[in-house]
């Protein structure tokens, strides 16, 4: 879009807002799309992730009772800071570590895990909330399998 400020032509990109929430409303059309396919039940709940800019959510939820059985988030966990440029030069041909967000993800799903074993629970479906089952998303059902959970 072209507007004039100042008497100056100024190209402005008023389409960022609705880029944004067409975004979002994708995601959620996913979601719903995978939702009508997988419940959860008291024998095998389902494992819920909420992926935001900053934080990982994951909650265990009954779809029969419309039952959350356990929440977790990111918020409160320590990890790691990711590594600066001259720590990835040394790091080359070594197995890479997870930092920063996708620790914090692992941490959540092995948290999840052993809080629902507490709860006497070992089977889940897996919902990813219509994101990709990469990255953030893929590590938190890592550290759920590494956890115990089984899905």
């Amino acid at each position: 879009m072209f507007s004039r400020q100042n008497g100056v032509g100024k190209i402005t990109n008023m389409n960022t807002k609705n880029r944004t929430i067409t975004k979002i409303a994708k995601r959620v059309r996913r979601h719903a799309r995978v939702r009508a396919r997988i419940s959860g039940n008291a024998a095998k709940p389902r494992l819920y992730v909420f992926r935001s800019n900053q934080h990982i959510y994951a909650q265990i939820i009954d779809d029969q009772k419309n039952k959350t059985l356990i929440v977790v988030s990111d918020k409160g966990i320590k990890v790691k800071k990711p590594a600066t440029a001259e720590q990835k030069e040394g790091l080359k041909g070594a197995k890479k570590e997870l930092t920063g967000k996708q620790a914090s993800a692992f941490e959540v799903g092995k948290q999840i895990a052993e809080i629902a074993k507490g709860k006497k629970i070992s089977e889940v479906v897996f919902d990813r909330g219509g994101y990709l089952y990469h990255g953030r998303v893929k590590s938190l059902a890592d550290g759920a399998r590494e956890g115990g959970l089984k899905f």
